[in-house]
């Protein structure tokens, strides 16, 4: 992380350019306001109606470009990404947001069969320590009609580019333009990314992958991928740390998980045989993750990742199935803007070019949300003023603690962190953990409440 300046939404937004001043000045108050009170309506966490009348204007205007706002904010991720000096996972995903109840919502088609709505799939950078830098690309897609009719064996003779599994490649080729020279990055997917065009697009790019195998493929040998790997020699165990399932109601575990590694030249699928564009056969190591005795009741974790990374060694197997834990940052940031904070399914603007501007909006703020919330983890010792300025972190340490005597030096980020999670709710217990994101949220909404009260109360 760069140290030089504070993470605010002013130097977020340096340097934007909607070819009016005011419009950039008004958006990033706009950003100020809404990441203050990131699940309240518009209206409710305006300052007053004036604010809430503007915003809605700002958001009308036909200035307000969104692949401004993401050049913008994709050029401080790459400063970041440079700064880190470090191996950089560009994790994919794809969600869903439902929009079935807005009946009048101009513009809006369907996301799955029957529920209107629209897919987003996102491109967030995070370092192999956990850390999310920011978003490198966010694309918007949805069905004209409920359901696509077209027979399965005609949806197979489409091109790739017509497919909506094209989407993976679209976002590695927008993500991978603006790469700062010098930094490694990797393209991080679950089973969704398991395509061939895909990967073969990565490889062919000299970039890497790290992807988990959906597909038992073929090798050039016409053997399948999977029943080798199984077969292949235990190399060792490892203790991991199993991140918390939301959906599933599962906590954050420990796991005993078995490591198998080995190479495989993979052959091109039958059906793409008359695509001569593709490589024949491509080169991939593929690492199997089993879990030793899980928990009664509950199935082992079984992985199996696949990468155009070389493996040498049982240290390097372990060190991707360590990156693929990080797939799950795009998971939390999808419950921060969904479910957990921003609540961006609330929304109740009434055209989609609308919605699209607020889903990109919400979505920096998540990514905030994100990287206050691991920062205090993973940089413990970094210093509080590179997220909090002066005034903030000397209230947030009276309040935390109870005193009118603020510190006269900045404390350290994970002080900060835990003192934010004060406020946002637990009860201080020894065994508490460190915060979550909803935490964080609650406890930087209760400080913005707290410092709205001094400005305006005149409170020293």
């Amino acid at each position: 992380m760069a140290e030089e300046e504070t993470l605010t939404m002013e130097n977020e937004f340096v340097g934007l350019n909607f070819n009016s001043v005011r419009l950039a000045k008004r958006f990033i108050r706009t950003m100020e306001t809404l990441a203050a009170k990131p699940d309240k309506s518009i209206w409710t966490c305006s300052e007053d109606r004036a604010e809430a009348k503007a915003i809605y204007r700002m958001l009308s205007n036909d200035k307000l470009d969104t692949d401004e706002i993401m050049r913008v904010h994709c050029k401080q991720t790459y400063k970041r990404m440079a700064a880190s000096g470090k191996t950089i996972l560009k994790v994919q995903d794809t969600s869903s947001l439902n929009y079935n109840s807005q009946k009048n919502v101009e513009g809006l088609g369907y996301f799955c069969e029957q529920s209107r709505g629209l897919n987003i799939h996102s491109c967030l950078a995070v370092t192999t320590e956990g850390l999310t830098l920011g978003l490198l690309y966010q694309m918007h897609y949805s069905r004209k009609t409920p359901k696509d009719h077209t027979p399965e064996s005609e949806k197979r003779k489409r091109d790739f580019e017509d497919k909506e599994s094209y989407r993976w490649a679209k976002t590695f080729i927008e993500s991978n333009e603006g790469t700062p020279e010098g930094v490694k990055t990797i393209t991080l997917c679950d089973r969704e990314g398991d395509i061939y065009e895909f990967i073969d697009l990565i490889a062919g790019k000299g970039e890497l992958f790290l992807i988990r195998i959906t597909h038992d493929r073929l090798t050039v040998d016409n053997k399948h991928i999977l029943d080798e790997i199984r077969k292949a020699k235990c190399e060792g165990t490892v203790q991991i740390m199993v991140p918390r399932d939301s959906r599933k109601n599962k906590k954050e575990r420990e796991a005993t998980i078995q490591i198998r590694y080995k190479h495989f030249e993979v052959k091109r699928p039958d059906d793409l045989k008359k695509n001569t564009s593709l490589k024949p056969s491509i080169g991939i190591w593929v690492v199997h993750a089993l879990e030793e005795n899980p928990p009664k009741g509950e199935d082992p974790i079984e992985w199996f990742l696949m990468t155009n990374e070389p493996i040498e060694d049982f240290n390097a197997a372990f060190e991707r199935i360590k990156y693929y834990t990080h797939r799950w940052k795009i998971e939390r940031f999808h419950f921060v803007l969904k479910t957990g904070c921003c609540e961006i399914e609330k929304n109740q603007a009434r055209s989609v070019d609308v919605k699209k501007i607020l889903i990109l909006m919400y979505s920096v703020i998540a990514v905030f949300i994100l990287n206050l919330t691991y920062l205090g983890r993973i940089l413990p010792n970094l210093l509080c003023d590179l997220i909090f300025e002066e005034t903030e972190w000397k209230v947030l340490y009276c309040v935390a603690n109870k005193t009118k005597e603020p510190p006269k030096e900045p404390y350290t980020i994970a002080e900060a962190v835990k003192y934010i999670g004060w406020l946002g709710g637990p009860k201080r217990a020894p065994s508490d953990g460190p915060p979550g994101v909803k935490t964080i949220w609650m406890g930087l909404e209760t400080l913005h409440i707290i410092l709205t009260h001094r400005e305006y109360s005149g409170s020293g």
